[in-house]
């Protein structure tokens, strides 16, 4: 695809052409019309002035003076010629310009009405327009006669009038044409500027030599660029913390595996006591692995992210959780506001409510409530309440709970490790978890997510 200086140019040229086509065509037609339209006034002239020169001699014949106004109508040759006929369309006179040359003249026309033609000169091979003037003549108070005034111009003239216009015209069409495309160029080009810019910051960031776009962009493209950057900046963070869960998962696994090989390297591996601590061991490898695999799949808050909706994404952990528990015949009610959305990675979401909604379902003796609101400040974010009428959490075991492998009944299935995994996401979304103590007797996890980008 032609790059868009490429497109832009060719449009406006094209634009360009037929604009200009059109204005020259325009002034091309109004300069020819006006042309012509003086050639009929200087021809309904010099017939008035033949009209005013003509007189009758004693026996009333027309005859005009051999001195006429007009020089050109004396000189043969000269492109202005004149006759004058009787209604028999028999000559009364004509010019000495046209001498030599024969006019096949129009007949008698109506009396007070011009009739204007076009003929051909044979002789010349050039055109003449030619207008014819009946007029009646009193001769007596009561006899008349009728002639025919004809004048003729050669068209030569306007022709090369209209020829020196024409290469006027458009040579200064073709000029102003030429310098607007230049200053269209140059616009252009300085107007797609940042675009360029925005392109050699992306190369330098992917050449490593800088971090992020850093440059000085129009407001028109600092939305674009505030979303690049954090986009880079969120791909940065996710494979910084793949990284640093890799290298805890490596550590964390050092103590466990160094068990594991005293076991293996002990006199009497196969006693009961190293298949406890076989058994214990590999237990907190998969609590160690699970949890590692959950904090790295986070995704945080992304750029560009598609809004969720929250009331579906409970009303759907419900009907899981329902089908799990269904032995319990729990009543989880939902309050949320209409319309309410979360603007960050559905999963991150599903892993959070998935992981209290099972805690308060598995502790709940028959009732947990679900309180969805948005944030009343500036910041677009998500308050959720999960309640349950359980046990609920000692106020000094808050902090520890949210800690890897920390559980309070052991007679419970699981690993320890739901609200450790739900704090992490929380964390990446700059917002809290909070334990206290449910009106419904059991605890109270309160979250706040901030789905904004920084």
């Amino acid at each position: 695809m032609p790059s868009i200086n490429t497109r832009l140019l060719a449009a406006a040229s094209l634009v360009l052409a037929a604009f200009l086509g059109l204005t020259g065509g325009v002034l091309d037609r109004a300069f020819r019309d006006a042309a012509e339209t003086a050639l009929r006034e200087r021809l309904q002239t010099h017939v008035y002035a033949l009209l005013a020169a003509a007189d009758l001699t004693a026996n009333n014949e027309l005859r005009l003076p051999d001195a006429l106004p007009e020089l050109r109508f004396s000189t043969p040759g000269s492109g202005l010629y004149a006759q004058v006929r009787r209604a028999d369309n028999h000559p009364v006179w004509h010019s000495p310009s046209a001498i030599g040359l024969d006019i096949a003249w129009p007949a008698v026309t109506d009396a007070g009405k011009p009739h204007f033609t076009t003929l051909a000169l044979a002789e010349r091979g050039t055109l003449v327009q030619v207008l014819s003037f009946g007029v009646v003549w009193e001769l007596t108070p009561t006899t008349t006669a009728q002639y025919t005034f004809s004048v003729a111009e050669d068209l030569a003239g306007m022709s090369a009038q209209l020829q020196g216009f024409r290469r006027s015209l458009w040579g200064g069409l073709g000029g102003v044409a030429v310098l607007l495309l230049i200053a269209q160029g140059i616009i252009l080009r300085w107007g797609l500027a940042p675009l360029r810019r925005v392109a050699a910051d992306l190369t330098e960031i992917e050449t490593g030599h800088q971090a992020q776009l850093s440059g000085r962009y129009p407001r028109e493209l600092c939305g674009l660029t505030d979303s690049l950057n954090a986009l880079i900046r969120h791909e940065r963070t996710h494979l910084e913390r793949y990284r640093n869960s890799l290298a805890d998962l490596a550590h964390s696994l050092k103590t466990p595996l160094a068990v594991l090989r005293g076991i293996t390297e002990s006199k009497n591996p196969e006693s009961a006591e190293s298949q406890r601590t076989l058994q214990d061991q590999v237990q907190r490898m998969d609590q160690i692995v699970h949890y590692q695999l959950h904090r790295a799949a986070a995704m945080g808050r992304t750029a560009l992210a598609a809004p969720v909706d929250v009331l579906n994404i409970v009303t759907r952990l419900r009907a899981s959780l329902d089908k799990v528990y269904a032995d319990k015949n729990v009543t989880c009610t939902i309050r949320a506001d209409d319309g309410l959305v979360f603007h960050g990675d559905e999963s991150d979401l599903l892993e959070v409510l998935g992981n209290i909604l099972d805690n308060a379902y598995k502790y709940c003796r028959r009732t947990v409530r679900v309180t969805a609101n948005a944030t009343a400040n500036d910041k677009p974010g998500l308050i959720l309440e999960i309640e349950d009428d359980g046990p609920g959490i000692p106020v000094e075991m808050a902090q520890s709970v949210m800690q890897r492998g920390t559980r309070l009944d052991t007679t419970m299935p699981g690993q320890g490790i739901g609200l450790a995994v739900a704090h992490d996401i929380v964390r990446l979304y700059h917002g809290t978890l909070e334990i206290s103590r449910s009106e419904l007797g059991g605890a109270k996890i309160t979250l706040r997510l901030l789905s904004s980008v920084p």
